[in-house]
Formats: structure tokens, sequence, C-alpha cells
């Protein structure tokens, strides 16, 4: 089974790490070869945050970006949301449809990176983006990605781990400067949105998982007016 990266995303049963994947190879290879490297990366239970912030929406169409192991695609479809979720691993998203075949719940996937995804704009009552690693580019692609993809009335989730952007680069090749952050989605919010939280808060971690060690949130939701 190939993906459809059309204007209107297609469900995929089965998506092949040899089909169609929108984007550059070189990063989907680089997490591919993070989750090749453990059976399970993450702790196959939502994210708080996440939980928290959706009590209160009704259910529409969500977009999870950055969907990894589907825990959180898994959980807003249980929940009633029509789901798509979009991620770069085709190893992580293999994992995604069995986890969501054994939960007996439809999500569309889409195997791109954000920003060749070609997503319909303007067409999600939810965007969610949990600790996302989305690249910076002086022409802020992935933030203006993120926001054209949210209908007027919808809400924007963006929640990162507190920090992350104050830190120095690493030897492992992590340089805060690649990525964007929360506070470069909220300085392009114009008067078209409502800022309903932008807030730094413990994080209530699902136990075990990478990033687990991480203690506190930032976590950005806004709304867009029109």
């Amino acid at each position: 089974m190939t993906d459809d990266i059309a204007a209107q995303p297609a469900a995929l049963d089965a998506p092949s790490p040899a089909g169609t994947y929108a984007g550059d190879p070189a990063l989907r290879a680089e997490w591919d070869t993070r989750y090749a490297d453990r059976q399970q990366l993450w702790s196959g239970r939502p994210n708080g945050a996440l939980v928290a912030e959706v009590a209160a929406l009704t259910p529409g169409r969500v977009l999870d970006v950055g969907c990894g192991e589907g825990a959180d695609a898994v959980w807003l479809a249980r929940g009633g949301w029509d789901v798509t979720a979009l991620e770069v691993s085709g190893v992580a998203l293999e994992r995604a449809v069995g986890h969501a075949r054994d939960a007996d719940v439809s999500v569309r996937w889409i195997h791109a990176s954000l920003t060749d995804a070609a997503l319909p704009p303007a067409s999600f009552d939810l965007v969610s983006a949990q600790y996302p690693a989305l690249q910076r580019t002086p022409d802020s692609a992935a933030e203006r990605a993120l926001l054209a993809a949210v209908a007027p009335g919808g809400v924007l989730l963006l929640v990162h781990h507190a920090g992350m952007d104050t830190h120095e680069p690493d030897d492992s090749g992590f340089d805060p400067a690649d990525y964007v952050w929360p506070s470069m989605v909220a300085a392009l919010l114009d008067d078209d949105w409502e800022v309903e939280v932008d807030e730094q808060r413990p994080r209530v971690a699902p136990e075990g998982g990478a990033g687990a060690h991480h203690t506190d949130d930032i976590v950005l939701r806004a709304r867009r007016l029109r």
C-alpha cells in the first residue's frame, strides 16, 4: 500500500516504507534509524497535555503532527475525532497502523514532513503538535504550515519541552537553533487568532518511553477566529 499525499488525504491501512514519501529522505532515514533502534520508542499512552487540553473540545477533524507510534492518534480516534496523522518515519507509521488496527479505530495516515504534505488549507478543527521536531527555515515554513491547517473556529495546540530552546548545541548534533519552538509560532499570531493558553506548567508524562525525564512543558493553545 502506498501513501496518498493528495489535497484530500485518503485513509491508509498500511503505509509502506517502500511507498510514496513526501519530504527530505535524509530526515526520514534519521527518524527511521531512531525508531528501528528500539522495539518501542514512546510510552504507548497519549500525551498528558493533549488529554488535558482536548477534554473541553467538541470532537471534529484533527491533524496529529508527528504522530510517532500512534498513541495520540488512537486516543483521539477513540474519543470520536476524525483523525489524520502525519509522520516522517515509515518505521513509526507501521507501528502506528498496527496499534490503530488493534484498537479497531480508523485513522488517515500521511507519510510526509509537515511542509511537504500538501494538506488542504484551513481544514482541521484541531491541529495537535506534541513535542514536534520541526525544522526551522528562514521563511518560517513549518510555523506557517501549522497555522494554515487550522480551520476558522479551530484550535492549534503546540506543546514542547520547556527550556529546550535555550540549550547549548551538544555532541549528538542537537542545536536548538535548527528547530521550531512555541515562541516562534506565537510570534506569527495576528488578529485572526486568540491565544487561550501560553504558559509553562509541570508535565503530566506517561510512564516510560523516550523523553520521560523532561519535567515541564510549554503549552500554546490558540484559536483561529477567522
